[in-house]
Order: structure tokens, then C-alpha cells, then sequence
């Protein structure tokens, strides 16, 4: 038996071929635009030497067939149309494109070809609004076609049914995953209701389930899986008797919203919908819905395009075409009957929905759930995590390290200087763990660029980012007149280097919906003390960006934590010999800090004394400024910012009692 098909690439394609190709006689002529896509797709199907790709496209004339590819088509038996847009959001172009001249195309060539039959699958959509009863005889029932997909499917039936040679057309419902592996390749139907599910489970928690949300009737749809549809064509398709009618592979009652979303939400552990709002009262509420939609027309345009720009905001930040909204429940009932007779005997049935629904959640969650990569390892949130940590050769960097690696995470370690950062490697590694080593300068974009790559290349994705990399002035503005170079190489790799880094991971961070960002400011942000005025500057600008960013990157699973570091005792503060009288916290307390802020991803991180210190200059900044000025006078600048060596050593016995105590009242902050 001799087949050419369209639409073997795609989804139903796939698992209809896989049917052709179980009959041993078969030989299957596939029309593609891609022979490579056709041979990926089919590596794992039995039987695929017999199968041959026809370079060809729906969209061009005379398909793109010379006489040599027409030639090796004479005999074909049975011609199978599958290729179709099945994109509700498609427009009116595509659609007709690919839907009405693809099928004009296919009849035309089924007929020079004296083809034995042709087999159009058609859907039901042809039903438009028709209401109420839709049998497999009824085609034009005067119904309105309520989008460009609607509209092309139905005239795609109407040529089939005046082609010139035996046809049979089929209507599936909307199609879902296999109900015995749950395989889908798309999120479609039912499918847009499953983010939603996933976070109301996770929300309410296991008592969840246990309690009902009342909602009113949200009609009915009708869905059917792709095992059951590939199967029904192959048995109906071999079938004598059946030339000139139309047959219905739907489910053989509707499906009420309600129980499509109670049975997804019970795989889910989500609460359970309870329709309340008898008929009686939903049919006046609808139509109430109606006339104050038809009174916003009537009072401005602009009225009602304010309520559908909120409703279409609302949708797509759950995941769900606005195009789609209208066609999630029909008002039509389509009867199988005469599907179900020619099918008897044969043990091809469509399955309860409820019964396989479980099925088709655990593959969505495992394969297609857009936020799968934001859900934690079982060992704990960190678990299996890839996390950036920029400055990782020495303190708070190193400390990160350690303990991400500890939490099951998978440290890259990234600094200038390869060999401190073999030496964190191979402790990490000793204790267990694994960890990746780059080498980076994040103030060259070339440097950043390959480090991007490198590791994208290495790892596949970044998931979270420590911006950990910093360097501290402490220098007061009347000696830094001269030396603006202070505060360009300060704002260089505090800020610059931070944000090119950032920038560079986004991209790739919101193709997977989830990436963490945690930047290690300072305390002195909040509290604004004297001779810091590059360093804080640099600091309160990535503040700054990582505010504007983190509203931007939210619905693409993006976060960001601001930690308002208190003083730390690392190498970046030895040159500053006065800090050893202060009480600092240690690279492993700083590290503490960092880990919160991974685990939690909350927006900021600090410490009482930093908030107080925001408050106060919030409330009474004049008052703040004298007393910071107070301060400026008791904490002199460094020796090595004065460039006076000579005085370094003497530093600690000339800081003053009021100064020692100062520090000690107010213990983290940069004086």
C-alpha cells in the first residue's frame, strides 16, 4: 500500500505514521519542506526505510513538484492531508495560506496523480457557533465562523467535498498528549490551564485540595488524546465503505471546564472548582456580562479597548492567548455516533478524559511546564543549581563557594586570577563537591563575552549569578579633585562590569523563565558615610538598576536580591589600617548572608543598623548630614589616601576614643 502524506513532521503526523508504518506493506511518500527534520522527527519509528521524503511546500504552486518527484508518486493509494496552521493566534494570511490553497494544492495534485482516495483531516471548528447538536452530516448549517482558523478550516472542507475522486474527511477535537505516555509537543487547550493549576498548588499547599472554590458554569469543550485520533484514521482509513462522509474523533460527551480543570487539578494537588451558579442564574449573568460590554462600545472606544487591554495583560501574564479566550468552550455538541458504529469491533475507543488526565500533567510538568526549571532538587533549593560567583579566589566570594558547593550547588568560579581559584576548586572538590573555574576580567566586554559563552557552552545555562566582584576607594572628595580616574575605575568593575555581566545572562535566563541575580552592595548605601563617595556611588547605581530590572524580568521568572553588606573583614579593606579597631563581620557571616539570599531570593537583605540609617536620612536629613559630618571629622582619611606611607604604621594610636566608641555604637558601618 502506497501513502503520501502531509503534515508527517508534525504532531499527529508522528504518531500516524507510526501506525502506516506498523502495516508491513506500507510505503509512505512524505511531503516536507525539510527531508532532515522528517528523518530527526522518525529516527525511532520501526520501519522508517520505508519511508521517503518529497521536497515540497503547501504555499507554492504546484507544491514545488518537478516531473521526476510526479513520477515516483503514479500509484499512490491513499492520500493523507494532515498539513495545517492549527495556531489559533495565526492570522488570516497564514491560515489561508496553508489551510485553504495547501488543501486546493493537495486536491489538484490527488487528482493527477488518479490517487485511490484522499483523506482530509478537517476539525471541528468547521461547527463555528452552531448551536446545540452537530451531527457528521452536517457541514453548512448557516453557523458563524468566529476567526480566520474557523473560517480557512471550513473552506478547506468545502473543496475536499467537491474534489473528484472518493474523500473522507475527519474532525478531531482540540488534540491533547498521549493517554498512555502523555507525550505533547505544544501547549494548547486544557494545556494553558496547568501554569495556573501548578501555582495554586503550590500556594495553598496539600490542604489545598480539600477545599472547593465555587465558581458558576464555565461551559464545556472537548478534548481528545492523539493515540486515540491516530488510531481512529488508521482503522477508519482501511476501511471499505466509507468514501464521501465525515467522521467525528471526539470525546462522546462534552467536557465540562469544570471537570477538565477539577481532573488536571487533582494530578496537581490543587484546589477543586465546584460549579454553584446554577444555569438558571449563570444565562442572566452572561447576558448582563454582555450588555455592559455593548454599553462600553456605546460610551467610548476607548473605554472598552481599556477593559480588553487589561483582560489581554491579565491573560498573557498567565500564559494564555487572548485569541484563544473565546474558543476554550463550545457551544456545540458534536455527535460521534456514526464514528463510534464504524469503529466497532475494532477496540478503538476514546478514553475518559479523567482516567489519563494524570498522565498528560506528569509529562507537561516533566517536558513543557515554562517554569519547570524554577522548581528545586530534592535535595534542597540549591540542589543541582549552576550558581556564577564573580570575585570566588578570596573572601566572601570563596566562603560562597564552599557553602553552595556544601548545599548540592554547582559553584563557576570567576576572577582574574586562575591559580587562587584552583586552589577553592580543589577544596571544594575534596569535601565532595564540584565546582568550574573561568577566568574572567568583568571589566572588558570581550572577557565577559567568552566567559558567556564558555560556560553557556560547558553547562548548558546559568541559573544564578553572585555579582561579588568589587573594589573599595575610602578617600574624601577634597583629595580626589584630581583623581576622577577614582571614581571611573570604582564605577568600571562595581557597576559596569556587574550590569555587562547581568546583560550578558538575561537572554538566556528568560528563555528558561527562572535566573537569580544577587548583587553584593554595601551598608553604606543606606547610611551614607563620609569619603566613600566613588565607592557608594557605584554600589547605589546597581541598586538602582537592579530596581528598574527586577519589574521588567518579572514574568520571566527573573529576581533579584540586594544585599546591603555590613563591613566585612577581607582583603579589600586591609589598606585601610584604622578598620582593624572596628568590629567586622568574618568572609563566613558575609557568606551566611549570600546563602539567604540564594535559598530565599528574597529583594533585599541588611542589617537593623542599615535600615536605621535609611530611616533617618528619610526623615530628618539635615540632622543626619551634621552628625555624618561629625563623623567625618573624628575618622581622618588613610595614610595610603593621603599617599603618606611614612604614617601608615601610626594610624591605630591616633584614632581617637570617641572615634573607637563610635565604631563600636554603630558596629558594620565604613567610616
Amino acid at each position: 500500500m502506497r501513502y503520501l502524506v502531509t503534515g508527517a513532521t508534525g504532531f499527529l503526523g508522528r504518531h500516524v505514521l507510526r501506525r502506516l508504518l506498523a502495516r508491513p506493506d506500507s510505503e509512505i511518500h512524505c511531503l516536507v519542506r525539510s527531508p532532515e527534520r522528517l528523518a530527526a522527527r522518525t529516527v525511532d519509528l520501526p520501519g522508517n526505510d520505508r519511508l521517503f521524503p518529497v521536497p515540497g511546500d503547501l504555499t507554492v504552486d504546484g507544491l514545488g513538484l518537478d516531473n521526476k518527484a510526479l513520477a515516483a508518486l503514479a500509484g499512490i493509494d491513499h492520500v493523507l492531508h494532515l498539513g495545517a496552521v492549527y495556531d489559533m493566534t495565526a492570522d488570516d494570511a497564514a491560515n489561508r495560506a496553508a489551510n485553504v490553497e495547501g488543501t486546493r494544492r493537495m486536491i489538484e495534485l490527488a487528482e493527477r496523480l488518479r490517487a485511490g482516495r484522499l483523506h482530509h483531516v478537517s476539525s471541528v471548528a468547521v461547527s463555528g457557533d452552531h448551536p446545540g447538536r452537530f451531527t457528521e452530516d452536517d457541514f453548512d448549517t448557516g453557523q458563524h465562523l468566529g476567526s480566520p482558523y474557523h473560517e480557512t478550516k471550513f473552506a478547506a472542507e468545502a473543496l475536499v467535498r467537491d474534489a473528484r475522486l472518493p474523500w473522507r474527511v475527519y474532525r478531531p477535537a482540540i488534540v491533547v498528549g498521549d493517554s498512555r505516555s502523555g507525550e505533547m509537543d505544544k501547549v494548547d487547550g486544557p494545556y494553558y490551564l496547568l501554569p495556573a493549576i501548578t501555582g495554586a498548588a503550590a500556594l495553598t499547599g496539600p490542604a489545598g485540595r480539600l477545599v472547593p472554590v465555587p465558581v458558576p458554569d464555565l461551559g464545556a469543550t472537548n478534548v481528545v488524546p492523539v493515540d486515540y485520533v491516530a488510531d481512529a484514521l488508521d482503522a477508519l482509513m482501511h476501511t471499505d465503505g466509507l468514501d464521501g462522509r465525515a467522521f467525528h474523533l471526539v470525546s462522546p460527551r462534552p467536557l465540562p471546564l469544570v471537570e477538565v480543570y477539577n481532573a488536571l487539578a487533582a494530578a496537581a494537588g490543587a484546589p477543586r472548582l465546584v460549579r454553584v451558579v446554577p444555569e438558571v442564574v449563570a444565562a442572566p449573568l452572561r447576558e448582563l456580562a454582555g450588555l455592559t460590554g455593548r454599553l462600553l462600545g456605546q460610551v467610548g472606544g476607548l473605554a472598552g479597548d481599556t477593559v480588553l487591554q487589561l483582560r489581554d495583560a491579565v491573560l498573557t501574564e498567565l500564559g494564555i492567548p487572548p485569541q484563544v479566550l473565546p474558543h476554550m468552550s463550545f457551544r456545540t455538541v458534536f455527535d460521534d455516533s456514526a464514528t463510534r458504529a464504524a469503529l466497532a469491533g475494532t477496540g478503538v475507543a476514546c478514553p475518559d478524559f479523567a482516567d489519563y488526565a494524570p498522565t498528560l500533567y506528569a509529562y507537561w510538568r516533566e517536558h513543557l511546564d515554562p517554569n519547570r526549571a524554577r522548581r528545586p532538587g530534592p535535595r534542597g533549593p540549591l540542589d543541582g543549581r549552576t550558581v556564577m560567583i564573580t570575585g570566588a579566589s578570596s573572601g566572601i566570594g570563596r566562603e560562597t563557594a564552599l557553602r553552595v558547593a556544601a548545599e548540592g550547588g554547582v559553584p563557576l568560579l570567576v576572577a582574574r586570577r586562575v591559580d587562587e581559584l584552583e586552589k577553592v576548586r580543589a577544596e571544594i572538590e575534596e569535601a565532595g563537591g564540584q565546582a568550574s573555574v573561568y577566568s574572567c576580567d568583568i571589566t572588558d566586554a570581550d572577557s565577559v563575552d567568552a566567559l558567556v559563552t564558555t560556560v553557556l557552552g560547558d553547562h548548558g545555562w546559568v541559573d544564578m549569578l553572585v555579582n561579588n566582584a568589587g573594589r573599595s576607594i575610602r578617600r574624601s572628595a577634597r583629595l580626589s579633585y584630581d583623581r576622577f580616574h577614582d571614581y571611573e575605575r570604582t564605577m568600571a568593575i562595581n557597576y559596569f562590569g556587574a550590569v555587562r555581566l547581568t546583560m550578558a545572562l538575561l537572554p538566556h535566563m528568560a528563555r528558561r523563565r527562572f535566573g537569580h541575580i544577587v548583587n553584593i552592595s554595601s551598608i553604606g548605601v543606606q547610611t551614607n558615610p563620609p569619603r566613600f563617595s566613588a565607592y557608594l556611588g557605584s554600589k547605589a547605581a546597581l541598586d538602582a538598576f537592579a530596581r528598574v530590572l527586577a519589574s521588567e524580568t518579572f514574568g520571566d521568572g527573573i529576581s533579584f536580591t540586594t544585599i546591603h553588606m555590613p563591613l566585612v573583614r577581607t582583603a579589600m579593606i586591609a589598606p585601610t589600617n584604622i578598620y582593624r579597631a572596628f568590629p567586622t563581620r568574618s568572609p563566613e557571616e558575609a557568606a551566611d548572608m549570600v546563602l539567604r539570599a540564594l535559598k530565599n531570593r528574597p529583594k533585599h537583605i541588611g542589617t537593623p543598623l542599615g535600615t536605621l540609617g535609611s530611616l533617618a536620612y528619610t526623615v530628618s536629613p539635615r540632622t543626619t548630614d551634621a552628625v555624618l559630618h561629625v563623623a567625618f571629622r573624628m575618622f581622618p582619611d588613610s595614610a595610603a589616601a593621603r599617599g603618606d606611607a611614612s604614617s601608615a604604621a601610626s594610624e591605630m594610636t591616633t584614632l581617637s576614643r570617641g572615634a573607637r566608641a563610635m565604631a563600636r555604637i554603630l558596629p558594620g558601618v565604613h567610616w
